[in-house]
């Protein structure tokens, strides 16, 4: 990999940022002053400092974003705006991907990394990794839905869920709820409550396993995983 846009991915600034400090001396390979970009290293091997502190490579990324609705869940698209869209180009160079899915119109928390063996793990239906949702409900849902759901319901493909966890918020003409699933089927919340005759009108995720969405973040932004989140995530592995 070139020297120049190594350091820009791993965060000492812009390519023209870069180029400074390595004309300024400040870039050392091998304990050599190195003032040309140009030149390819391997970052996990050659020992590259800038100022005299080492520039320790990454090798994966984790992320925490918040989905906005009207962007999808994937790494390209020729008509959509998906969530890869939404990141720099530090954080493109690592080629992250989304952790499952949330629909286009979903909004909330969304995993984003580049550490395929991790997805696997968070998504595994073997792992049972509790998923929980915020959902405006059009309808009245009740105590009965609430076992229904707890019983697991067919969808319309004939399907038997998993048995979830439904808390109601505030029922009414327009009901809120908070739904725990285990599972990731295509439109499953969107579906169970179609199962019982109700609509679902706004879904946000806001739990993931032991992440919680981090509140401060607006539709759209995102930040690296905190040293706490990793370790969860990283124990999935184990």
């Amino acid at each position: 990999m070139r020297l120049d846009k190594l350091l820009a991915n791993m965060g000492f600034g812009s390519r023209k940022e870069v180029k400074f400090l390595l004309k300024e001396k400040r870039v050392t390979v091998n304990g050599q002053v190195q003032k040309n970009g140009s030149i390819h290293v391997d970052p996990e091997s050659d020992r590259i400092e800038v100022d005299g502190e080492r520039a320790v490579y990454e090798k994966y990324i984790y992320l925490m974003m918040n989905k906005p609705k009207g962007v999808i869940s994937a790494t390209k698209d020729s008509r959509e705006r998906t969530v890869v869209d939404l990141l720099s180009k530090e954080e493109k160079w690592f080629q992250p991907f989304p952790v499952g899915r949330l629909d286009k119109d979903t909004e909330g928390l969304l995993i984003l990394t580049n550490d395929g063996e991790l997805a696997h793990q968070l998504t595994s239906p073997n792992k049972n990794v509790e998923k929980t949702y915020f959902a405006k409900i059009k309808g009245r849902v009740t105590a009965e839905d609430a076992e229904k759901f707890q019983q697991g319901v067919t969808l319309d493909d004939g399907y038997h869920t998993k048995p979830a966890k439904l808390n109601i918020i505030a029922s009414g003409e327009q009901s809120e709820v908070e739904i725990t699933i285990t599972e990731g089927k295509f439109h499953q919340v969107k579906r169970m409550f179609l199962a019982v005759d109700k609509k679902v009108m706004y879904l946000k995720r806001i739990r993931m396993g032991d992440i919680t969405i981090d509140t401060s973040l607006a539709p759209g932004e995102y930040r690296r995983l905190t040293e706490k989140e990793l370790n969860y995530c990283l124990s999935l592995k184990r």
